[in-house]
């Protein structure tokens, strides 16, 4: 298995919503095409936004966490006729459980957790694509992690501290210090 973060949420000239994995020690990219409520809950967790009430991610990790287990990885298993399967491994103790799900309900509920995504080396071989390959052109990136976000975030840090306005400077801050340790 082939460990992977998400790379970006993209939106398709024929207005698809996908996610873009990228393998952590490599250069292969893995594109999957979502639906449009899994891809702005994935943005939801990238940013650790908290609506005020639980969407359906929220309330599975809900119910997952009142059952005593945790999440302990999402696994991208299989690619057949397109479609891609995946499995969120629970854990409690030394016991684990293998739950069949979507690539994107998983990876909605990993990001807010932290959770490791794997890739099948097969699956990655068969569906990745090079960073000098990719179709993706970077203006169809809506959403990027990691150091793109945390740039845009000391910008709104400079402006609120320039501005006085040291809470939310505070929750800017907060926001980056997590970012930078996730990565």
């Amino acid at each position: 298995m082939i460990e992977v973060s998400v790379n970006g949420i993209f939106l398709t000239q024929s207005q698809a919503s996908g996610i873009i994995l990228k393998e952590k020690n490599g250069d292969r990219t893995l594109p999957i095409v979502i639906g449009e409520y899994e891809a702005q809950s994935i943005a939801l967790g990238l940013e650790n936004f908290k609506p005020p009430r639980p969407i359906t991610h929220d309330l599975a990790l809900s119910l997952v966490d009142s059952c005593g287990v945790e999440m302990d990885s999402v696994m991208i298993t299989e690619l057949k006729n397109n479609t891609y399967y995946a499995v969120i491994r629970l854990r409690k103790k030394m016991k684990f459980w293998d739950v069949d799900a979507r690539p994107s309900d998983a990876i909605a509920m990993a990001v807010r957790t932290m959770t490791p995504i794997y890739v099948d080396e097969e699956v990655m071989e068969i569906g990745s694509v090079k960073a000098d390959e990719a179709e993706i052109e970077p203006k169809d990136i809506i959403i990027k992690a990691a150091s793109e976000d945390i740039d845009k975030l000391k910008e709104e840090l400079k402006k609120a501290v320039d501005n006085e306005d040291y809470e939310k400077a505070a929750e800017i801050r907060d926001k980056i210090r997590e970012r930078e340790s996730r990565s």
